[in-house]
């Protein structure tokens, strides 16, 4: 006799039971989002000082600290800082490029960095940018 989890079967003792996978296997569901884009190799170069300073100078807020860009935004309150987090992972996901984040009440610090070029590349640039405009918006 095979035992299979109760969640696993959708149906009544008066008939055969029906197995429902839906939203047993979590690989199997369906998306929440849009598949994220394809990242060009020209973006997971890394970026010499010179070309950090000078895409620096189109994002005013940001900073260039060892081998990041960080800004930090200041929000009205708490929850207007946790819609910003949560509106910027999703974009993070849909691009696979995902900021450090560090949240203090009405504060938000970001970090962005790309891992795969041991230092800062176009792509964190592209989120920075996504970034600023998702905090015009909130």
């Amino acid at each position: 006799m095979i035992l299979f989890p109760a969640a696993v079967f959708a149906g009544s003792r008066f008939g055969p039971p029906r197995i429902s996978l839906r939203n047993s296997i979590p690989h199997q569901r369906e998306p929440l989002m849009a598949k994220p884009k394809t990242t060009p190799a020209s973006s997971l170069v890394k970026l010499s000082d010179d070309q950090i300073e000078a895409a620096l100078r189109a994002l005013p807020e940001w900073s260039h600290v060892a081998d990041t860009i960080q800004r930090t935004y200041v929000f009205k309150d708490f929850l207007v800082s946790i819609r910003f987090v949560n509106a910027v992972a999703v974009e993070a996901e849909r691009v696979q490029h995902h900021p450090d984040m560090l949240i203090r009440y009405s504060r938000v610090t970001m970090t962005l960095s790309t891992h795969d070029a041991n230092g800062i590349t176009q792509k964190d640039f592209a989120l920075a940018k996504a970034s600023d405009a998702i905090a015009t918006d909130i």
